[in-house]
């Protein structure tokens, strides 16, 4: 009587054990204790799995580089394409640790997306999660949380050391300071600090709400969180998304770490064997051993022994010795030293020599350690109580940080000489590319382009930064083309600060000769107005042919003119010019500002006139037999 029911079960349960499961519960749920063995994750960019069990975004050598790191297959967010979101959880360990301690890449970001990987994104920045043309579109349907550690003001970031919640854009929706909740105060933590931390992510279907909580991995998960965002996020997720990780190394090498990684569907995600976690790579230098503390005494028998073969190696060594002052102590990361950089240009060589100018010679070089390629120039300086004062705003312009601005990443200086180290350009200046005969010529589309990089990165100096930067020296030969073409504005040598609603105080005439602004050469007195100051064609350049947009040309055509205007204040400062050259105002009629379709007459020679007496008779044709702005420009300084 016990024969029945087990033969009569038997075959329901063959059946249940032979049943295909579907889809969705393959996978709503996946959890890493650590990335040992190269688990089923999608890797793209420069995203690769170390031996020892970390999941590297950013590997920490390669600098404008991005790395994604998607779960190979989509959950099943909404049960149709109209129905409301399912909730979800996820938890992640992270950490950060740049080559500098105080410069670091762009950050990471977790990222819910409708395909595993972010087409188009731009490498070097947007922390590789979009490009300027598709940031902020609806039609992304993606939602991420940032872990930022750069101030970028064109996203309204609150500082360099935040948590975000973004809606299909780097515009957070809601923003933080890196930190967490213990006995209801607020603890302070530094993204970059090269720490362990864990961050904890929960959406509520039901109440539509996400909550962002982190805290030390050496902690449990504080109570309250740290972001909590009310929005209904069935319109942005699709009906089935990829979840995955998102980080770019910016302009300085940084290493962005995964160590474990948890995420379920209607439901917390699982906690971490903290035992199985990967070991983070050693920062800093190693702890001194205690046989080498207690040897030390017997140590100095030896030093005594080698004594003069130090001497030997400090007397070779001093061809490389710097110039080291007790105020630059503070400026550690942006000093570099004059033996890297030596080698770095070979000797500075003549064949690496990429240009030379009034104010010295760039040389191509690559650094040693990082093999990171840079651009070094050399100038001649004589220690006085200004190179203080100048390199310190040497160091304050090395923290800009814009796409359209050549990076400065340092200084060195040695005896009789500053050393300023900048990123390289692969593709020169801009002038090289219009004047010096090039083997391929730049299209109508290309220069567009330039032109408003170039109004963009002017307009971040003197109105987007922390304090007005007057760049002084705005010429072709001062724009570099990156890899992709893109106009950056470089050399900052005769750069200077002043805080915003202040009035500029220095008085030393400083520039290039044909792009001085003629106020500039009477006062003194470097303002915005000054590098506003434009360059026109009298005709479309005959490399173009008729490859070119009318309208366009006539644009900056007329722009030009009217920001070569003899009055400052009657030039348009560069947040117009942004404006004008987007097409998101009009541009004035020229004849209401005085000026006619010939060319924009000088006021008396507004500055010139006294500027010419201090040069020799061979420059007096420059000055005074030029009658407007376009004719000086075209026929005197291109």
């Amino acid at each position: 009587m016990f024969l029945t029911p087990h033969f009569s079960l038997s075959p329901l349960l063959l059946l249940l054990a032979f049943l295909p499961s579907t889809p969705a519960q393959d996978h709503l749920s996946f959890t890493f204790n650590n990335f040992k063995a190269s688990p089923n994750l999608t890797l793209a960019g420069i995203a690769e799995f170390k031996p020892s069990g970390l999941l590297a975004l950013t590997n920490g050598t390669r600098r404008d580089q991005a790395g994604h790191a998607f779960f190979p297959k989509p959950f099943p967010f909404k049960a149709s394409p109209n129905a409301t979101a399912s909730s979800f959880s996820t938890s992640f360990i992270f950490s950060i640790s740049p080559e500098y301690p105080t410069l670091s890449g762009q950050g990471i970001a977790f990222v819910l997306s409708p395909a595993p990987g972010l087409p188009g994104a731009y490498p070097n920045q947007f922390l590789g999660l979009f490009n300027e043309t598709n940031n902020g579109k609806i039609t992304n349907h993606v939602v991420a949380i940032e872990l930022d550690t750069i101030q970028n003001r064109e996203f309204q970031d609150i500082n360099d050391n935040h948590v975000g919640i973004d809606i299909n854009g780097l515009d957070s929706n809601m923003s933080e300071p890196a930190g967490y909740y213990t006995n209801g105060k607020f603890q302070n933590l530094s993204l970059i600090s090269g720490k362990a931390m864990q961050v904890w992510v929960e959406y509520d279907g039901g109440k539509k709400k996400m909550n962002v909580t982190m805290a030390p991995v050496d902690l449990p998960k504080p109570n309250t969180p740290l972001l909590t965002l009310s929005m209904d996020l069935s319109p942005i997720l699709n009906q089935t998304m990829y979840v995955g990780f998102s980080s770019s190394s910016g302009s300085f090498s940084t290493s962005h770490y995964l160590l474990a990684w948890s995420f379920k569907i209607n439901g917390l995600a699982d906690e971490f064997d903290f035992s199985q976690l990967p070991k983070l790579p050693r920062i800093g230098p190693k702890k001194v051993s205690r046989l080498l503390t207690i040897g030390l005494p017997l140590g100095v028998i030896l030093v005594f022994g080698v004594l003069s073969g130090v001497v030997c190696y400090v007397r070779r060594k001093r061809k490389f010795a710097d110039v080291l002052e007790d105020w630059e102590l503070d400026y550690g990361p942006h000093r570099f030293k004059y033996k890297d950089l030596y080698i770095a240009t070979k000797g500075f060589r003549e064949k690496g020599l990429l240009g030379t100018g009034g104010f010295g010679r760039v040389y191509r070089g690559i650094l040693p350690t990082s093999k990171i390629e840079v651009a070094v120039k050399r100038l001649s300086h004589e220690s006085g109580q200004g190179m203080k004062e100048f390199v310190a705003e040497i160091v304050s312009i090395g923290r800009l940080r814009h796409r359209n601005l050549v990076q400065l990443l340092g200084y060195c200086l040695r005896k009789g000489e500053l050393l300023l180290v900048y990123d390289y350009m692969p593709n020169g200046s801009l002038d090289k590319l219009l004047y010096d005969q090039p083997s391929c010529t730049l299209n109508w589309q290309q220069r567009f382009r330039v032109i408003k990089g170039v109004a963009s990165g002017l307009f971040y100096l003197h109105e987007e930064w922390q304090q007005v930067v007057v760049h002084r020296d705005v010429k072709p030969s001062n724009v570099l083309l990156d890899g992709e073409l893109n106009g950056r504005l470089g050399d900052f040598g005769l750069a200077r600060l002043s805080d915003h609603g202040t009035d500029p105080q220095t008085t030393h005439v400083a520039g290039t000769l044909g792009y001085l602004a003629p106020e500039h050469t009477r006062t003194g007195k470097a303002t915005t107005s000054t590098d506003v100051k434009g360059e026109v064609l009298r005709t479309v350049d005959a490399k173009l042919g008729s490859e070119y947009v009318g309208e366009e040309v006539e644009l900056v055509l007329k722009l030009g003119l009217l920001c070569s205007h003899s009055e400052p204040v009657a030039r348009p400062n560069m947040r117009q010019v942004v404006e004008y050259l987007e097409g998101d105002i009009p541009l004035p009629e020229l004849k209401l500002m005085g000026i006619s379709a010939v060319g924009l007459t000088f006021a008396h020679h507004e500055g010139f006139d006294d500027f010419a007496l201090s040069y020799p008779s061979c420059m007096d044709k420059t000055f005074t037999h030029s009658s407007s702005v376009a004719e000086s420009q075209l026929s005197g300084g291109r």
